[in-house]
């Protein structure tokens, strides 16, 4: 043993007589054969991922551990070979470590101390063989320089992405996301404080300008785009333990994403990019833009995306969907019949009825609101935009063949009634899907029309409607008949309260129009049914001709008074103008009788109409 030991201090010597001698290059990519002693002959050779490295054992032993005990265990063959299996950080790691039990100086980095720090213990070069070692100065240089740099740390994570497992068993990994969260941290509560200044009444707040920029001092965002996904989640959950805004999460959850997803990849990665974004997603709303969410849902639904995902992003989208345009709405359908998402579409709405529909849910409550409505229910202003969505997407889905009427209904009837002020846009998505499926029965169109309250409809609307040949002739009349309702309300609103119809006598007479209607259309055979009800239709048609007239006449009349009374403010010209009030009448020549005695006004009207207009209207029908 102390002659072998002597021969190896013999060796020792002569390598270091020599490396005085030797001009040795510092860079760590040159060949092993440049910095090794060439007059020195080589005593072991070690064979690192096919790479071998003749080197002497002396320097070798003296450093490592690991390279000391197997020369030990084979003292007696004189060992001569050694492979070292799966070392980290391969052939290029082992050469610098190679370097250090030589003596010759390297340069530790950002780029390398993550692979230095898991072959020194590969190798076992720790202070147990030799002070100074290895092990020791690459800690040290991770712990005073590496965790003082977000930069630098995010360099060392994206080294240890291969060297996972002992990269964090040796916590590089866990040190430096650590470093990163604080760092961030740091950077945020510094650049609020100097975002602040003092009012006219000396109060601090914090600047206007500052408001509009919730981002400030996150200039990490786009260095954490490198890493990978599952470093990346460790990050980002640090990140929320250290307290960094919600608005800086949902600002680097986005530039993520953006970055990852197009590029061109596996389906199995995406998938993993989507779910892990939506998990980390902060339960504050508004953090992310709606777009953005659409955008990881439409994803998912192509990926096919785990079911919480998903749910989990229709959740988030429905609570703020009146902030929601027709593009995002539109999400393809690649599992289905139909072109678009129906049933993911209506889980939204759903989603929205249930939760808080817009920013202004808490503050404004809604007058639609009944007393065991849900606190959390949307805002009046909320659901009247989304109403307008839907309509828009019910138009836009209309003309798929493929879809049927039960999935149409399921959308137009996912909001309350009262989200509708106005029904133009159901009719004309109705209207474009009669169009569509012309072979549909007529019970089915009955439902359709059901959907439409024809009393909100607008005058362009409802003149279309009481032409369109796609309706049912029910519906037909009723749209003519509240038409006429229209235009008689507008009527009575210009004259005196004594010349006004009462309202409840026009509740009546509806109600009674709804009940003779009824009662006649069980009575007869569907033939002479049908005719009754063309012949009614003609008769409102009748009655809507004859009363532009009346409102033509009276908006002349109107004109003229008002010309008058310009004119003059005597006497004379009251007097001219209450005969002129006498001369008026609402819906005949004989207007006190038919509003005094008959229950029935427009059958009455029906006979002082021309014989012309009567004609008129027999040859449109």
């Amino acid at each position: 043993m102390d002659k072998h030991h002597n021969h190896l201090l013999l060796q020792h010597h002569q390598l270091l007589h020599h490396h005085q001698k030797l001009s040795l290059a510092k860079s760590s990519r040159q060949s092993c054969s440049e910095w090794i002693f060439r007059d020195v002959p080589s005593d072991i050779t070690i064979e690192v991922n096919g790479g071998n490295f003749a080197l002497h054992k002396f320097p070798l032993v003296s450093r490592s551990g690991r390279i000391r005990r197997i020369v030990a265990e084979h003292r007696d063959s004189d060992i001569s070979k050694v492979e070292l299996l799966n070392l980290p950080g391969g052939a290029e790691t082992f050469e610098l470590a190679a370097k250090f039990c030589y003596g010759i100086n390297f340069e530790i980095t950002s780029s390398n101390v993550a692979q230095l720090l898991c072959v020194s213990d590969y190798l076992e070069m720790t202070e147990e063989y030799s002070k100074d070692n290895l092990a020791s100065r690459t800690e040290e240089y991770l712990d005073s320089i590496v965790c003082k740099s977000l930069e630098m740390c995010v360099q060392v994570l994206k080294q240890s992405e291969s060297l996972l497992p002992l990269a964090d068993e040796l916590n590089i990994v866990t040190r430096c996301i650590d470093a990163i969260a604080s760092k961030a941290c740091a950077e945020q509560i510094a650049s609020s404080f100097s975002r602040l200044e003092y009012s006219s009444s000396g109060r601090l707040h914090m600047s206007k300008q500052a408001k509009g920029n919730d981002t400030g001092g996150d200039w990490w965002i786009e260095d954490l785009s490198v890493l990978r996904i599952d470093l990346y989640q460790r990050v980002m959950n640090a990140m929320k333990c250290r307290g960094v805004r919600p608005e800086s999460i949902g600002a680097s959850l986005v530039s993520y994403a953006e970055r990852e997803l197009t590029k061109t990849g596996h389906n199995e990665h995406e998938q993993a990019i989507v779910e892990t974004v939506v998990a980390l997603l902060p339960v504050e709303k508004l953090v992310v833009p709606i777009s953005f969410l659409f955008g990881l849902l439409k994803r998912a639904v192509m990926l096919d995306a785990s079911v919480s995902c998903r749910l989990d992003l229709e959740r988030r989208i429905g609570s703020q969907l009146d902030m929601a345009t027709l593009d995002d709405l539109l999400i393809p359908s690649f599992r289905h019949d139909t072109v678009f998402e129906i049933d993911t579409v209506h889980r939204i709405l759903v989603n929205f009825s249930q939760q808080g529909g817009g920013d202004d849910s808490e503050d404004e409550e809604s007058v639609f609101e009944c007393e065991d409505s849900s606190q959390h229910s949307p805002s009046q202003s909320a659901m009247f935009k989304v109403a307008k969505l839907v309509d828009s997407y019910l138009a836009e889905i209309a003309p798929d063949a493929n879809l049927d009427l039960p999935k149409f209904l399921l959308i137009a009837e996912a909001l309350p009634l009262h989200a509708r002020t106005l029904h133009d846009g159901l009719y004309r998505a109705i209207d474009l899907y009669l169009k569509a499926h012309q072979g549909i029965s007529d019970s089915d169109k009955k439902k359709l029309s059901k959907l439409i309250d024809f009393q909100k409809l607008s005058q362009e609307a409802g003149a279309h409607a009481a032409q369109n040949e796609r309706l049912p002739l029910q519906s037909i009349v009723q749209v003519l008949y509240f038409e006429q309702l229209k235009l008689r309300s507008s009527l009575c609103t210009s004259y005196s309260d004594e010349e006004t119809k009462p309202k409840q006598q026009q509740q009546q007479q509806q109600q009674s129009w709804r009940i003779n209607s009824g009662a006649l259309s069980a009575a007869m055979s569907p033939k002479d049914n049908y005719a009754s009800l063309r012949r009614e239709n003609r008769e409102l048609k009748l009655e809507l001709t004859r009363l532009r007239m009346r409102l033509n006449d009276l908006e002349k009349e109107h004109v003229c008074m008002k010309r008058d009374m310009q004119r003059s403010h005597s006497r004379k010209f009251m007097s001219s103008f209450s005969k002129k009030m006498g001369k008026l009448s609402f819906f005949g020549n004989n207007h006190q009788s038919s509003s005094r005695g008959s229950s029935s006004p427009s059958k009455q009207s029906f006979r002082t109409d021309s014989k012309v207009i009567e004609r008129t209207c027999a040859s449109m029908d």
